[in-house]
């Protein structure tokens, strides 16, 4: 009987413990989900990472993005993909090729640049995780676990600076062992950005070819 009481209190222990892990967690995401809605808009200077050890694959590269509402420029991998809030273009200059589709939300489930500062607000359990201490900066890290049990990705740890309340990296591990990882080299915010920005203008593409998905 003493040893049962015994499992119980232990039990209710680490439930209360994991309780209390995830209302923080939730709380400082909320807090840095309203910093980031806080900006008129973001240009973050990034490294990704990706790494498969199975099957001996390693890539890093650097990119950049400039985000305003739900607008963005990313530029990585030799690739331009700009959404001008309803169209999505994708611009290939090794090919001289532009894929323009229209953006449906619903048949979206990556982790795109307009919600890479607040995807964790939705599909995702949360737990506080450790504090390291990067360069000189406090880094708490929140582990996110999908709620859907057949999702691709594993989990996620977010990592966020304490003081800043923006997010430094993302570790994200995928079923197939594929590990990605995003570290944000700069983040300005309310810069002076021209609306052509988010603006696509086909003649500046005279030699390319134009494949309309719709």
């Amino acid at each position: 009987m003493k040893r049962i009481i015994l499992v119980a209190v232990a039990f209710l222990t680490f439930t209360g413990s994991y309780a209390q892990s995830s209302k923080e967690a939730k709380q400082l995401l909320d807090e840095v989900s309203s910093k980031v809605e806080s900006y008129d808009n973001i240009i973050i200077d990034f490294k990704y990472a990706l790494e498969n050890t199975a099957e001996n694959v390693k890539h890093e590269t650097r990119g950049d993005v400039s985000l305003e509402g739900e607008k963005y420029l990313l530029n990585i991998m030799g690739t331009t993909r700009l959404f001008d809030g309803k169209k999505l273009y994708t611009i290939i200059p090794e090919d001289e090729e532009i894929n323009i589709s229209t953006y449906n939300p619903e048949d979206d489930q990556e982790i795109t640049p307009s919600k890479m500062l607040t995807f964790y607000n939705d599909g995702y359990k949360s737990q506080l995780g450790p504090v390291q201490d990067l360069k000189g900066r406090k880094i708490q890290y929140v582990k996110l676990t999908p709620i859907d049990s057949k999702a691709e990705i594993k989990e996620i740890h977010l990592g966020i600076d304490k003081q800043t309340k923006h997010i430094y990296n993302l570790i994200q591990t995928q079923d197939n062992g594929t590990k990605i990882t995003i570290t944000v080299n700069s983040f300005k915010t309310n810069q002076p950005l021209p609306q052509s920005l988010f603006q696509f203008k086909e003649s500046r593409y005279k030699d390319y070819y134009i494949n309309r998905l719709d």
